[in-house]
């Protein structure tokens, strides 16, 4: 089995894979500091409470965009698995051109969903929208270039930025709108953290097309949001585990 794990600025995005198959989903904080002897026993105990056998685990994958955890990170790995983590980083194999000035800012977690949107799609022009901390697009030719991307603030730092800096606005629910115009000051935010997404997608992918392609690409949808925007027709595709997908795609590439 392979493990693989996605690093975020707020939670951390685990998976097991099984003869190519995604068989176990788990998330963790990341935004408090853990050691490496809490993080080998926290991933063993997912796997035991799971009814995995962590010895069952032979690869083990990962990206991050924090760095200061890849060395605890590593360290629990090494020391609760025995294995020498695979980690995405600049100058391995993945198959993708990439365009940005300095390769080197191109975070992990978005080389990972171009590595699995490109397997997924080949021969199709791409923006891959990933609703996680930040929301962020990647712009990818049918030629596997990297041309670039755009970065937003994300849902959750919308409102955590609004509730710390007014003085009357509560903390919300995070959830789909069902219209625009609330009737309370909870939906108001609601709508406007919603719709306001929505809006910004559309614009950035209309104007990201119009400067990158001749046709129409493939929008892909991804990360911790993405299915609360399933109904607002948005994507051809939404994949909530692209990055993990990624992960796996890139140990083989490398392998081989």
């Amino acid at each position: 089995m392979v493990l693989c794990i996605d690093v975020g600025n707020t939670s951390l995005h685990g998976g097991v894979y099984k003869e190519g198959q995604l068989i176990l989903q788990f998330r963790k904080t990341s935004r408090q500091q853990f050691s490496s002897d809490e993080f080998g026993i926290f991933l063993r105990s997912v796997l035991r409470e799971n009814e995995l056998n962590y010895m069952d685990i032979r690869e083990i994958s990962l990206c991050s965009v924090v760095p200061d955890m890849i060395h605890s990170i590593r360290s629990g790995i090494m020391k609760y698995f025995k294995i020498e983590p695979f980690i995405l980083r600049v100058g391995v194999k993945t198959g993708l051109k990439i365009k940005y000035r300095n390769p080197l800012e191109v975070g992990a977690d978005r080389i990972a969903n171009a590595i699995a949107a490109t397997h997924f799609f080949p021969d199709q022009n791409l923006i891959i929208v990933d609703f996680g901390t930040a929301t962020t697009f990647c712009v990818v030719s049918k030629q596997k270039e990297y041309l670039g991307g755009i970065i937003i603030s994300g849902i959750r730092i919308s409102m955590e930025s609004l509730v710390r800096e007014t003085a009357m606005l509560p903390k919300v629910e995070i959830r789909e709108a069902t219209q625009v115009i609330g009737k309370s000051t909870a939906e108001s935010i609601q709508s406007g953290l919603y719709f306001g997404q929505i809006g910004i997608v559309k614009e950035v992918v209309a104007k990201a097309t119009a400067e990158a392609f001749d046709e129409p690409p493939l929008i892909i949808g991804t990360g911790g949001f993405s299915s609360l925007f399933e109904s607002a027709g948005l994507f051809n595709y939404i994949i909530p585990t692209l990055v993990l997908d990624g992960l796996f795609m890139v140990l083989q590439i490398n392998k081989s």
